[in-house]
């Protein structure tokens, strides 16, 4: 089943993802070469596609996972949230209608 993944990142929080990127990114290319990735990406803090120093408020990840409970613990395990550049996460079941 799929699972939205909504993250919301602390106040000030591009340093922490920056040192965390990597890690974070390497993840999701993990779930992408399974086939289990829908779609990835952040929210910028201000509407420009390239929010530069203003950085992210959050994040959101639609991937395949066994259950609830094994997208929770994927979602736990992701690197911004060990940095402290997320202050909460959270997992909903998702149903993809379109396209």
């Amino acid at each position: 089943m799929l699972y939205a993944i909504i993250s919301e990142d602390v106040k000030n929080s591009l340093e922490l993802r920056l040192a965390a990127r990597p890690q974070h990114i390497e993840r999701l290319q993990a779930l992408k070469n399974q086939g289990k990735l829908v779609l990835a990406g952040p929210n910028p803090a201000i509407d420009n596609i390239d929010p530069g120093a203003a950085g992210f408020s959050g994040s959101l990840v639609v991937a395949e996972f066994e259950s609830l409970e094994v997208a929770q613990i994927w979602a736990d395990a992701d690197p911004y949230l060990a940095s402290g550049a997320y202050a909460k996460v959270t997992v909903k079941p998702f149903k993809k209608v379109l396209p």
